[in-house]
């Protein structure tokens, strides 16, 4: 039977699981491959619609009684957080990264990004919140329709290209304050239809091919990269693919564990067992 599976299109994700959607890891079965943001993949996940899934780490609390975490596959690191932006005239008064009153685009209620941007605003939260699709962001804050938006991923690179402004790097934040680094996007496998151990096998073999032939999946990447310019693409790879990938070892583990105790401590998550939120051996 075939194994689904669903990924954003984002190039980090497409670049590491090339190997395992066209055939290519020994033993694993054939995939079937869902493309969707993953504001998306984390409303599919809580009603069991994949196998494999990417979601955001945020979103663990409501998916691990269904799914186990697996190690490696996923998107964390340093220097990659996401950016709170903001026209570049903006007048932000004495306290330019105060939003009090202002309307912030966001692309997902339960994204990390999100949640990071809650606990970074805590105290002083803005007056409302849009849901925005991630492509509409940027233009959105251009244009003047929000005040300020919530970004992630290649915006990183092309920000300046709307004018905008970087008003908080709330990955340079989250490192600054725990020391660890920021977890964004975790892969799950799904309890009773797919083995956890060989998964992790399957998902581990994909991400050794992306780095020992880059070139094999070149193609693959760019057809789903949303038309990003090469550098973009080559540099969204170098940003987000790498050692916490291939396995999250302790200092990832810790990041989640952190990020969950914080927001769940925050009241903005519900308690999650740390045996659930370990790996696929728990």
């Amino acid at each position: 039977m075939a194994l689904s599976l669903a990924i954003s299109p984002c190039p980090n994700d497409t670049f590491v699981f090339h190997a395992l959607v066209h055939g290519r890891v020994p033993g694993a079965p054939p995939v079937e491959v869902t493309y969707a943001d993953v504001d998306v993949t984390n409303t599919a996940a809580e009603r069991g619609a994949f196998d494999l899934v990417k979601v955001s780490f945020a979103a663990l609390p409501w998916l691990l009684d269904d799914y186990h975490l697996l190690p490696c596959g996923g998107a964390l690191g340093r220097g990659c957080g996401p950016l709170v932006l903001t026209r570049g005239d903006r007048d932000g008064g004495p306290d330019r990264t105060d939003l009090t009153g202002a309307t912030v685009a966001v692309p997902g209620d339960r994204t990390t990004a999100y949640l990071l941007f809650r606990l970074w605003s805590a105290g002083r939260p803005p007056a409302r919140i849009e849901v925005v699709p991630f492509h509409e962001i940027m233009p959105g804050v251009a244009a003047g329709r929000y005040d300020a938006g919530l970004v992630i991923h290649e915006a990183r690179f092309t920000y300046h290209r709307h004018g905008l402004s970087a008003l908080v790097d709330l990955g340079e934040w989250w490192e600054a304050d725990t020391g660890l680094p920021i977890p964004l996007g975790a892969i799950l496998a799904r309890r009773g239809a797919v083995d956890p151990e060989a998964a992790a096998g399957w998902v581990r073999e994909s991400v050794r091919q992306a780095w020992a032939d880059p070139a094999a999946s070149r193609e693959y990447v760019l057809a789903h990269a949303q038309e990003m310019e090469l550098d973009v693409v080559d540099r969204h790879i170098g940003l987000y693919v790498n050692e916490f990938t291939a396995d999250l070892g302790e200092a990832g583990l810790a990041a989640v564990a952190a990020l969950l105790d914080r927001a769940a401590t925050a009241g903005l998550v519900p308690q999650t067992s740390s045996s659930r939120a370990t790996a696929w051996t728990s």
